[in-house]
């Protein structure tokens, strides 16, 4: 038997008042790669438009990695130092020496030019970074390897300058089809809408418009297998909806008159429905979401920060490395010879990060498409990534631990009645009235399947309840009032019954048959299926969680010791939510509240973590860091887990993408070259490439991650 209980223990039936009812740096980067031109998400408006761009961005690196990757096979065949290190001979023939300096040339101009684009861009808005450092390893590499055709320097560095090439190309293009994967909840969003609507004009006639001219207030026919082309309400008709895409519910949706419907679901029932609309544009929920997922793609986490900020920093230690290295070795040596001018080189040709690069990036992408395939919108990537050290959950009560709608928690009847006996004819005495208790008895017997029986001269007794014939017996439903009324008394199980859900809160109705009370029916706000299961993970976790209520003491007792809640706080105001957040963030805990983002606003702000928790219509909450598209408390634990799969990835990406440079520089600078020990350009290029890969490969790794 459920604990859960309403706010008032009395409510008036309209019918018989009786009752007494109770855009990441890579991401930008490419954009201003791609023909010159920088294009940036700027909300949900142009969101879509710029999927479309990294399409083209994608499209790009891909074309201009195969040709550099072909062009690049001539050139490793014919390469003097990989000829020495395989230890063959490539054919000669007349002007065979020109195809290494030839081909490189071109990959350079070819394939280097999307990097030295970006490069000019940072170096004139003063902020050298990424791009620069890619752009200065390739540049040096190039120069210093046509120059040992002209003077003798040693072995150029032809071979790791394609490669290197090849190896960004190739980054760059799993980057940017990443981030197109990762926009692919957003498409589909966006092919959700309809382009034309059909209008039902003043006079009745039917005309097709542009679902852009829609208004407020125009009214739309939805014709089965038609998509809903604007936010409304339903005025007319009967059938399913499915809305799998916007809230992620896998079974279509009933909609009858008077129920929301949600632009870009579906009528996947057979008869049409008719729709006022009650919002249009960027207003109707899919923008809303579009716009959240766009905002997402835009922020930035501490992690991804911190990667930016060591790539602007190692621009400098490249510089100061190589030139160091420079220094020394020439004081070493006593002239600065060609060995002098390689180890600066190589220092600066594997100081490139492009492994750290595409650290954070990469992850990023993944963990944004993985959490809108769970109806998980992020707006704020910090808030994600705090999530990983919440100490404790508080979660509002109505809607979001409940289901904010009355239900039959508990049912008792007398010997000889069968509950579902009673229940049957309590929901035929209730006809097809709409009075929220009244469903909520017809749609716990419509949950357990059960015949109800026909009934005859329905009354309705004021200020007491109804009455009814059934099956010959005179039958009556109504609270404590249709007692007194009828002078009758409960029998002991059933008055037991009555205090025990009384002290819980929760209302009471009783099934009078021939002036004996055969059967009570206890109703409260319905504890949500998921509920439970979500706080034994938090626990099983080491989260604590906690619960804000308006309800009473006894109400937020009862769904305490149901749910087994740490920490709970009820007769709560709306305004003074936050106020009970501030206690548990004083005790030195990190706090999320878990709410419906309308009065638990501030609240929401105050945590370290907002969540709000929305129906599929209630998706713009400008104070919640996280949106959670489904009112499902499991989502709450699938965020934990993303959060902390996501954090892992990167930081081991951060190690494997810095570790290169960290060990590299240097090796490469000479620092052990005294013990004999000191990398060849091939080395450094074959670690450079690995950790590349690795890093590339280890983000798209979370794309298995479970969150159930």
């Amino acid at each position: 038997m459920s604990k859960m209980t309403m706010n008032d223990n009395t409510h008036n039936h309209p019918q018989h008042d009786g009752h007494d009812h109770a855009a990441t740096q890579g991401q930008t980067q490419a954009a201003h790669a791609h023909e010159g031109q920088g294009h940036s998400q700027q909300g949900g408006q142009q969101g879509h438009g710029n999927h479309a761009d990294h399409s083209g961005h994608e499209a790009m690196f891909r074309s201009r990695f195969w040709i550099s990757l072909v062009l690049s096979i001539p050139v490793l065949i014919w390469s003097e130092s990989i000829q020495n290190w395989l230890g063959y001979t490539a054919p000669e023939f007349p002007g065979s020496w020109l195809i290494v300096p030839v081909l490189s040339s071109i990959i350079f101009f070819y394939g280097g030019l999307p990097f030295l684009r970006m490069a000019n861009w940072e170096l004139r808005d003063r902020k050298p970074g990424m791009m620069t450092l890619i752009s200065l390893a390739i540049t040096v590499a190039y120069v210093y390897s046509m120059a040992t055709l002209v003077w003798t320097l040693g072995e150029d560095f032809f071979w790791e300058l394609v490669t290197l090439i090849d190896v960004m190309l190739l980054g760059h293009w799993i980057e940017m089809r990443s981030i197109r994967q990762a926009s692919g909840a957003l498409d589909a969003l966006a092919k959700l809408m309809p382009d034309t609507a059909e209008v039902i004009m003043p006079d009745g006639q039917i005309m097709e418009h542009p679902t852009s001219e829609l208004k407020l207030g125009d009214v739309v026919l939805v014709r089965p297998g038609a998509s809903v082309p604007s936010d409304g309400g339903v005025i007319e008709g009967e059938s399913d909806v499915n809305e799998a895409m916007i809230t992620g519910e896998s079974r279509p949706v009933k909609k009858t008159v008077g129920a929301s419907v949600i632009a870009g679901t579906v009528n996947s029932g057979d008869s049409s429905l008719r729709v006022q609309v009650t919002a249009v544009g960027e207003d109707t929920a899919l923008s809303g979401i579009m716009r959240l997922v766009a905002e997402a793609q835009q922020s930035k986490s501490q992690t991804q920060l911190l990667a930016d900020r060591a790539a602007s920093m190692l621009f400098y230690v490249a510089l100061i490395s190589a030139a160091l290295a420079s220094v020394i070795w020439s004081i070493a040596l006593g002239e600065v010879n060609a060995f002098v001018i390689a180890r600066a080189v190589t220092v600066l040709v594997i100081a490139c990060p492009h492994a750290l690069g595409l650290a954070v990036p990469l992850v990023v992408s993944n963990t944004t498409s993985l959490a809108a395939k769970n109806g998980i919108l992020i707006r704020n990537r910090q808030a994600l990534e705090t999530a990983k050290n919440l100490d404790v959950i508080t979660f509002d009560k109505t809607g979001t631990l409940t289901k904010g709608e009355i239900g039959v928690v508990d049912m008792a009847a007398v010997d000889g009645v069968e509950a579902n006996e009673a229940l049957a004819m309590t929901a035929a005495v209730e006809g097809d009235s709409e009075h929220p208790i009244a469903r909520a008895i017809r749609a716990k017997a419509e949950e357990k399947q059960l015949t109800l029986p026909t009934v005859a001269d329905f009354k309705i007794l004021k200020g007491r309840g109804v009455e009814s014939v059934v099956d010959g017996s005179h039958v009556h439903v109504g609270g404590p009032r249709l007692l007194e009324y009828l002078e009758s008394k409960p029998a002991d199980g059933l008055l037991q019954f009555a205090q025990e859900s009384g002290a819980k809160g929760q209302s009471v109705i009783y099934l009078v048959r021939d002036s004996n009370v055969i059967a009570a029916f206890a109703l409260a706000d319905v504890i949500r299926p998921e509920s439970a299961q979500a706080i034994r993970t938090l626990h099983d976790m080491g989260v604590e969680v906690a619960m804000l209520t308006g309800d009473s003491e006894d109400v937020a007792k009862a769904v305490a010791e149901e749910l087994n809640i740490d920490h709970y706080f009820a007769e709560v105001l709306p305004a003074d939510k936050d106020k009970k957040v501030i206690e548990l963030q004083a005790q030195g805990k990190r706090v999320a509240m878990v709410g419906d983002g309308v009065n638990d606003a501030p609240a929401l702000t105050r945590a370290d973590v907002g969540i709000a928790i929305g129906s599929g219509t209630d998706v713009a909450v400008e104070s919640a860091g996280l949106i959670l598209v489904k009112s499902n408390p499991m989502d709450i634990v699938r965020i934990l887990k993303l959060s902390q799969a996501s954090y892992r990835k990167q930081t081991q990406n951060i190690w494997w993408g810095a570790g290169y440079n960290i060990l590299m520089i240097p090796l490469a600078a000479g620092i052990l070259a005294p013990w004999g020990i000191m990398p060849s350009p091939a080395i450094a290029a074959f670690l450079m490439s690995l950790s590349t890969v690795i890093v590339a490969i280890n983000a798209q790794t979370l794309r298995r991650t479970r969150l159930e």
